[in-house]
């Protein structure tokens, strides 16, 4: 029993190794994270130059608020990555099962085209949804929020990919015996779907979600090529006003989008986090 109570001793090699991974890991998380820090201390900086630290205040996020266009240009982002986010589950779901669950001819050509939008340029993107909304005639000038349709649908063209190759490869750990005793039990197709399929795909479509909003939140290019003089984006709204100089206001203006972006994720996760021990019991 006392052999039992002993603490197995560390040699001198695995202190080092645990070192040179601490240190490691620090110093990935210091590359990472460093210049978002610096960001949102100085969107309190008290100071319009932005680079010499004057003191603490809070009247740039109060400028910020304030700025009609600011908000305007996020409700605009938010409702895009909303609509795209929307839009890109269902359309990855229903691609990524279909990659899982079928052979076809020329699967492979498939698979290759729907990872083009994760794989081409940015800039090629948007020259192409340029041109095409351009060729189609697209109308300008709709009410609000159809005048956003021609960014949401370029959103949902490079966005759904992304939630299709997470949902195939959560698909690839599923039991195909389990879909099988449904049937057999009497199940059919859609409940098959919904009470068997479904809740093994949550996770991935959780996650697809998130990185499809997220994309399409902080999406610049794509959005500066497809949108029209109507529709301003908050990336968009950033940059103009980074060209003339980059103020606390834009610093505030950014910190504000983080911390919403954290929030809904951390929200998603935690739903998501409610439901698989509800599911649990």
């Amino acid at each position: 029993m006392a052999l039992l109570g002993r603490r197995r001793p560390v040699a001198p090699l695995e202190y080092t190794r645990k070192t040179w991974m601490r240190l490691w890991i620090a110093g990935v998380m210091l590359f990472l994270y460093a210049p978002l820090i610096v960001l949102m201390v100085f969107s309190f900086n008290d100071s319009k130059r932005n680079v010499v630290w004057k003191g603490f205040t809070l009247k740039y996020y109060e400028k910020a608020l304030n700025n009609e266009g600011l908000i305007e240009a996020l409700v605009n982002s938010l409702t895009i990555a909303a609509l795209a986010t929307v839009f890109s589950v269902i359309l990855g779901a229903m691609a990524g099962l279909m990659l899982w669950r079928f052979r076809f001819p020329f699967k492979g050509s498939v698979e290759g085209a729907l990872s083009l939008p994760i794989i081409v340029p940015e800039i090629c993107m948007g020259v192409a949804m340029l041109i095409f909304f351009a060729k189609i005639d697209w109308p300008v000038g709709l009410p609000w929020p159809l005048n956003l349709s021609a960014i949401t649908i370029a959103h949902i063209t490079f966005c759904f990919p992304f939630v299709a190759l997470v949902v195939r490869s959560r698909m690839a750990s599923f039991n195909r015996e389990q879909e099988e005793a449904a049937k057999d039990l009497g199940a059919g197709e859609w409940q098959t779907f919904r009470d068997v399929l479904l809740p093994h795909m949550k996770p991935g479509l959780v996650a697809g979600a998130l990185l499809a909003f997220t994309l399409s939140l902080d999406d610049f290019v794509i959005t500066f090529f497809t949108s029209g003089p109507d529709t301003v984006t908050f990336p968009v709204k950033v940059y103009s006003m980074v060209r003339f100089s980059v103020t606390p206001e834009v610093n505030a203006a950014s910190t504000i989008l983080i911390i919403l972006t954290i929030a809904l994720t951390a929200l998603a996760l935690k739903l998501q986090g409610v439901k698989a021990i509800a599911d649990a019991h």
